[in-house]
């Protein structure tokens, strides 16, 4: 009899700059709100920004807070999230090129697939329900609020390949953001670079396995070449 079993591994995915780009309504809702509020924000510390959780952003990139002052945070990150929220659902958010193909061709070796984001949980929700991703993700989402570690610590993607039932060697993290890459490795996972956010040889030295320009140049082999390599 042949082994139907579904394989051993799965993927990992981050959301912004890898399967959507919400880069511009993500600027436009930190600049919202540092108008509002009459706050310092330069376009240089919106980009170190990227990828990371507003409980780190807010206090050691922007300056608007000390990291002791956490109820201010949490207001300032809730302001925030709800003025991106509206921008998304106003519309104009779609998948990034090759995501569709992918999770599909994923799907269709029943190879599980999970999303691990520094984002909330209602971001990921209506990013989803924006783009019509739900039914590739179902409930396999992970969020800032379900680790109480951020990137670059391994929390997120750990948390993500429980979600699907996969051990940590046997899965392969996409990321475009530096601090992604150090998770997925810190997690014991393989990490693929994407290169919508940040230069090519900027990732050279970062241990990823691979580094793509856009998702359309992986597929589910290039997957279970990396894993068996």
């Amino acid at each position: 009899m042949p082994d139907h079993s579904p394989p051993p591994y799965g993927v990992v995915f981050d959301l912004d700059g890898v399967i959507i780009d919400s880069h511009d309504q993500h600027e436009r809702s930190w600049f919202q709100l540092a108008e509002q509020l009459g706050l310092p924000l330069t376009k240089e510390q919106f980009k170190e920004s990227f990828g990371m959780r507003n409980e780190m952003c807010i206090p050691d990139v922007f300056g608007w807070t000390t990291r002791e002052e956490k109820e201010r945070i949490a207001e300032l990150g809730d302001q925030k999230e709800e003025l991106y929220r509206t921008l998304l659902a106003s519309g104009g958010l779609s998948p990034l090129p090759g995501v569709v193909a992918l999770v599909s061709g994923l799907a269709a070796m029943e190879i599980p697939i999970s999303l691990g984001s520094s984002t909330s949980r209602k971001n990921i929700e209506v990013c989803f329900a924006t783009t019509g991703l739900t039914r590739f993700f179902g409930e396999n989402y992970t969020g800032a609020e379900d680790v109480s570690r951020g990137k670059p610590a391994p929390d997120v993607f750990l948390e993500a390949a429980r979600k699907i039932n996969r051990t940590p060697e046997n899965c392969v993290v996409i990321e475009d953001a530096h601090v992604g890459i150090e998770a997925a490795l810190a997690a014991g996972m393989k990490a693929i670079a994407v290169t919508t956010t940040h230069p090519r040889d900027s990732f050279s030295n970062s241990g990823a396995s691979l580094i793509v320009d856009s998702l359309e140049e992986i597929t589910p082999a290039t997957i279970e070449q990396l894993l068996h390599s």
